[in-house]
């Protein structure tokens, strides 16, 4: 029998409402997978007998340039911030106006965080790319007596061009090559003659929009990217940034998530890659032009003592050291290990460890994404930038924990605060989203609270009419609101609600000192919350609980605000300059897009009100089989 439509309306609101509570989905990275995919093109040192695979350029009136990534005398004696040049390919699907602007808008701004924070020796002259030897000659003359000793004796029929993943690169933008009929002859013919290069650049960026089969197979991923040529000193010089076509539409387009995964996928294609880890250089005692007198690294992954395979470089291991307080030797930089062979390495930050990373192998929302310190100082570590640590982002994941932090011995155990068990809504570790406790295939059995998908944010104004219990849990949302964990009931409510299970809830608050705030609930007056410990507040049943250590100590954790390409110049240290700091501070500002309402869809009250009531059944029945847990001593959830 088919159900009357109003029924089916009703049935049909609930489901978008409890849908509207799953997490948000990730942005996930496919970086080392395509990686795998390309060939690496290195610049040849122009040496009249280098080794076989790097034949040595011609000479004459056409070839007056330096070897790509030479150090030449009039080379500046200091890192000049990175100039990116990015190039949209022919292969690259038309975009609409509006959506050309929104993407034009949201690279511009990654690439310009990315250069501020990125210095290098800067190409003399324009930039120009190898020819892959591989491809475009059949063999090379081999005997080393012979004048044309290393250079291209026959041209392959099936040469047609340079690609990078699949872009084709153009002519315009590569050193020519000649072929060498004869072992002894000067006489040569010229294959392809030299491109005009790009001029102010020291990194080519393809940037390609394309709905890709990885994309159609991949619903969370948004972009990926590839590094495929590098100069003399293994630096990566060009690369390809490829977007999803589809994420670019108005209904699924986020801005601040765009601008991250951009910067992600170009800290990726820049260096922060598996593939590179070894032939990052080490300067600590060369001259002050990066990668200038530096010497090869060699190997820098090793497994710890559990297992885990870290990045063992000095940068590296200071800023672990520093961020968790703890003077172990053993913390290197820690890689996911999920679907990655045993005892080799991946390009991403164990999820465990430094959760909220830009480098973390899925992005969660935009918010609470940091370009963090530890990033930072593998970047250092490259030896191919000078990098502006002090513009790191706060990174509040496991701050302060110790050596420990985030070993599967420990997080399953209630060992921190940062972790939690059961399944039931809580905060997430920022505090500006509720969230669901909840695993995932990183995590590897490990529980977080992640922020719900849709209406978490406490710092939305909007989501009050899409949160029917503030009418008896005295929550209040706003720019200054952040979640804590509460079992508030309004002592005369209205609702059929006689307790509460602890959960989060949006209330505001505002900053009294380091580490020190008060809050504000529905109807009352602000009174001191203490770090830690738990406040009742008069009209109502229940505790709100303090957190400690997590507000009002990182001046760069807020809301995004309406000011795009806002990006913090340093992390505030100083405790008087944090409490006056504007709360503008992340570096990707704009405000994501609002997503269409069931009340707005409706535009009817009655339909509303009858929603509210389902809501709010369906969350007491689920809080009911899914408490938080509670250490009755200290009041702490």
């Amino acid at each position: 029998m088919t159900s009357p439509p109003s029924l089916r309306l009703w049935v049909g609101m609930l489901v978008v409402m409890v849908v509207a509570e799953l997490p948000g989905a990730l942005q996930k990275c496919i970086f080392d997978e395509v990686q795998a995919q390309v060939r690496v093109v290195r610049a040849a040192r122009i040496h009249p007998h280098g080794p076989p695979d790097q034949p040595t350029p011609p000479t004459g009136p056409q070839h007056r340039r330096s070897g790509l990534g030479e150090v030449t005398p009039s080379a500046p004696a200091s890192p000049q911030p990175i100039r990116i040049h990015t190039w949209i390919p022919r292969e690259s699907d038309r975009l609409s106006d509006a959506e050309k602007g929104r993407l034009e808008a949201a690279v511009e701004e990654a690439v310009r965080v990315v250069s501020s924070l990125l210095s290098v020796n800067r190409v003399v002259g324009p930039l120009l790319l190898s020819r892959d030897v591989n491809k475009y000659c059949k063999f090379v003359w081999s005997n080393s007596k012979t004048s044309n000793y290393n250079r291209c004796g026959r041209a392959s029929s099936s040469y047609r061009n340079e690609t990078c993943l699949d872009v084709t690169i153009p002519d315009d933008h590569l050193s020519g090559c000649d072929i060498y009929p004869e072992p002894d002859s000067p006489l040569r013919t010229v294959l392809r003659p030299e491109g005009a290069g790009l001029p102010d650049t020291d990194f080519l960026l393809y940037l390609h929009t394309q709905s890709t089969d990885k994309c159609r197979a991949e619903p969370n991923v948004l972009a990926y990217a590839v590094h495929c040529q590098t100069d003399t000193q293994g630096r990566p010089v060009a690369g390809v940034v490829l977007i999803c076509r589809d994420r670019l539409t108005e209904a699924v387009f986020n801005h601040q998530a765009t601008v991250q995964t951009v910067i992600h996928e170009l800290f990726h294609a820049l260096g922060f890659s598996k593939d590179l880890f070894h032939t990052w250089r080490d300067c600590s005692s060369s001259s002050p032009a990066v990668g200038s007198g530096c010497s090869p690294r060699g190997k820098v992954i090793h497994s710890d003592g559990s297992g885990q395979m870290r990045i063992y470089t000095s940068s590296v291991i200071a800023a672990l050291q520093t961020h968790l307080t703890s003077p172990d030797p053993e913390l290197g930089g820690p890689l996911e290990n999920q679907d990655v062979p045993s005892g080799r390495a991946s390009s991403h930050w164990e999820a465990r460890l430094l959760r909220g990373s830009i480098m973390a192998a899925e992005l969660e929302d935009s918010t609470t994404v940091r370009i963090d310190p530890v990033t930072l100082a593998a970047l250092q570590d490259t030896g191919w930038y000078s990098v502006d640590l002090s513009r790191a982002q706060s990174l509040v994941w496991g701050d302060g924990e110790g050596a420990t932090f985030g070993s599967l011995s420990t997080c399953q155990h209630n060992s921190s605060s940062f972790f939690c068990t059961g399944s039931g809504l809580g905060c997430h570790f920022l505090h500006l989203h509720k969230g669901e406790c909840q695993s995932d295939p990183y995590l590897e059995g490990c529980r977080v609270f992640k922020p719900l998908k849709n209406s978490s944010e406490c710092w939305k104004k909007e989501n009050t009419r899409l949160t029917p219990e503030v009418d008896w849990s005295g929550e209040i949302l706003g720019l200054d609101s952040r979640c804590f964990f509460s079992s508030l009931i309004r002592q005369q409510t209205k609702f059929l609600v006689s307790s509460s299970s602890v959960e989060g809830r949006c209330y505001r608050h505002r900053c009294t000192g380091p580490n020190r705030y008060q809050i504000q609930v529905s109807d009352s007056d602000w009174m001191d919350c203490p770090p830690g410990g738990a406040i009742q507040v008069n009209g109502y049943q229940g505790l709100v609980f303090c957190p400690d250590r997590r507000l009002c100590l990182y001046p760069d954790i807020t809301p995004p605000s309406g000011d795009v390409g806002r990006f913090p110049s340093s992390n505030t240290s100083d405790p008087d300059e944090m409490i006056n700091s504007a709360q503008d501070g992340s570096w990707s500002t704009l405000r994501p897009h609002t997503e269409l309402s069931v009340a707005s869809a409706l535009g009817f009250t009655a339909a509303v009100c009858l929603l509210a009531a389902l809501a709010v059944s369906y969350r007491k029945c689920h809080s009911c089989k899914n408490r938080i847990r509670i250490v009755p001593d200290d009041h702490r959830p």
